[in-house]
């Protein structure tokens, strides 16, 4: 199996001669130990590798952290760190007697935002990054930048991008981006999807929460997966799992935690009273949603009643991505108001919003673009809007809206 190079490694390093601790959370299996252990191989000074998915080392880390330590002394790598978060306050406690930079390498499988202990603890002493499946610029090779909708920068990159057609696109969103199916280790998708959820059924899910029955939930994922770049329906999910709403907002969370759905929340402000406030929900993996969602192959997936969404998710997701991989934080919003005026997409940075349409189309039309007159309201200024489309090669209605082939993010 090759090594896919992964765009945070240069983050990783840049960080860990800053930090004493850096903390990567994430899905499982998208690479985070892969790519730590590959940057190891690089390191002057050999760094111990711990894996708290080993029952013996987790139980000396959960009851006795202090021996845990003295066992395990820094440089040292600690992988899913989520299963004793025990191990954070003598973290704290190392580094604050004198510690190197990089001396603490960890990894979780869930997101740090809501990982117990890790905010108090470790506040200040660690760098926390997130890593997310393959991005299409790093399967193809391509270069680390937060996408962005300035025409400069979109025309550099379209020289270093080679273009795809739209079956070729939606081969991407059908496969997904998880390394094991990417890099060809595995070939059957099946397979590999449905052991990636009894995985995380067996490990993650029940640590998480209290008996969880495996059929109801899988039922539960597969109604979240058939409504995503939708906006969250509780009673709608809930009716078809055959569950009640509070065990349905309990699971979401739960998904949430482990990095597999997040949220795109509405912009909204003190000009823009009349937005709704339900966010719109989405998968960081696409090539996980065609496999609970039951499409067969990519055609089917293009063709299907589900295409619009899958590649708004699958667009949406690329640039989240695109962002973190630098270690940076996206500031991306949607918006809808009661008068269902809509906008897939604001990006908001150095001051302007810049508002976006995902669309299924080669030749968008013109008057997708009114809807971005909306945010003229708003008390920052309107940067440079786009349609995020399947054209061929990057285009412009005018100097203030482009038409942007989705495979240049």
């Amino acid at each position: 199996m090759n090594y896919i190079k992964r765009h945070m490694e240069e983050v990783v390093l840049r960080l860990s001669e800053q930090f004493p601790a850096i903390l990567i959370t994430g899905p499982r299996q998208v690479g985070k130990t892969t790519m730590l252990k590959e940057l190891m191989k690089s390191e002057p000074e050999n760094r111990t590798y711990v894996t708290l998915d080993d029952i013996s080392d987790r139980m000396l880390a959960k009851t006795d952290p202090a021996m845990f330590f003295q066992l395990h002394k820094p440089p040292i790598f600690i992988d899913e760190v989520q299963y004793a978060p025990e191990l954070f306050p003598y973290v704290k406690i190392l580094i604050d007697k004198g510690c190197n930079p990089g001396d603490f390498w960890m990894t979780g499988s869930q997101i740090f935002k809501l990982m117990r202990g890790v905010q108090e603890s470790l506040a200040g002493r660690v760098a926390l990054l997130q890593m997310l499946p393959l991005s299409q610029s790093e399967i193809t090779g391509g270069v680390t930048v937060p996408f962005t909708t300035d025409f400069d920068t979109l025309l550099e990159r379209q020289k270093a991008v080679a273009s795809v057609s739209a079956p070729e696109l939606f081969e991407r969103i059908w496969k997904g981006g998880m390394p094991a199916l990417v890099s060809g280790k595995y070939k059957d998708r099946s397979v590999v999807y449905s052991g990636y959820i009894k995985t995380y059924l067996e490990r993650d899910v029940s640590d998480l929460s209290e008996a969880i029955d495996a059929m109801k939930f899988m039922r539960f994922i597969t109604a979240v997966a058939a409504r995503t770049a939708q906006l969250v329906n509780y009673k709608g999910i809930a009716d078809d799992a055959e569950i009640d709403q509070y065990t349905a907002k309990n699971w979401l969370n739960i998904l949430e935690t482990l990095g597999i759905i997040f949220y795109l929340h509405t912009y909204s402000n003190n000009v823009l009273k009349r937005t709704i406030k339900t966010p719109k929900l989405y998968f960081f993996d696409t090539g996980l949603v065609c496999y609970l969602t039951k499409w067969s192959s990519s055609e089917t997936a293009m063709n299907g009643a589900m295409s619009g969404a899958l590649l708004e998710n699958y667009t949406i997701a690329e640039i989240i991505k695109s962002y973190q991989n630098c270690g940076r934080e996206p500031f991306i919003y949607y918006y809808r108001d009661r008068d269902s005026k809509e906008i897939d997409l604001i990006i908001e940075g150095d001051g302007k919003l810049c508002p976006v349409e995902i669309k299924k189309a080669a030749m968008p039309d013109k008057r997708l673009v009114k809807s971005f007159s909306i945010i003229d309201k708003s008390p920052l200024k309107r940067g440079t809007g786009a349609i995020l489309c399947l054209a061929e090669k990057l285009g412009a209605f005018d100097k203030d809206n482009l038409i942007v082939p989705i495979w240049l993010i």
